[in-house]
């Protein structure tokens, strides 16, 4: 079984910065995707960031320039550095693992609890 955590969220005055962290833990396959998802109270979870354990990075358009992704592949660890945050940022971070054995179509999803990110003044 996989366990996935995150931590490093809390309040953050706009333009503030904060960084998050998630560890997982378990037997994962070292062809794999960490990063962050984001969710507020009656929207869908969205994208945020992600990278894969080759090193290549993805973005969502609203955080590009901001945010930067990074992991410790020898950890299982991802990191979000969050800069020049904004109000529209505030929501649930969830930490997302996805593991791709050797197999076509072979794929599997574990989450985190999430963290709280609250940007206000």
């Amino acid at each position: 079984q996989v366990h996935v955590v995150e931590s490093g969220g809390g309040l953050v005055q706009p333009g503030g910065s904060l960084v998050l962290s998630c560890v997982a833990s378990g037997h994962i396959f070292s062809n794999n995707v960490m990063g962050w998802y984001r969710q507020t109270p009656g929207k869908q979870r969205e994208f945020v960031a992600t990278m894969h354990s080759g090193g290549s990075a993805n973005y969502a358009d609203s955080v590009k320039g901001r945010f930067t992704v990074s992991r410790d592949n020898a950890k299982n660890t991802v990191y979000l550095q969050m800069n020049s945050l904004k109000p529209e940022d505030t929501a649930v971070y969830y930490c997302n693992v996805a593991e791709y054995c050797s197999g076509s179509g072979c794929r599997d999803d574990y989450w985190g609890q999430g963290t709280q990110v609250t940007v206000s003044s």
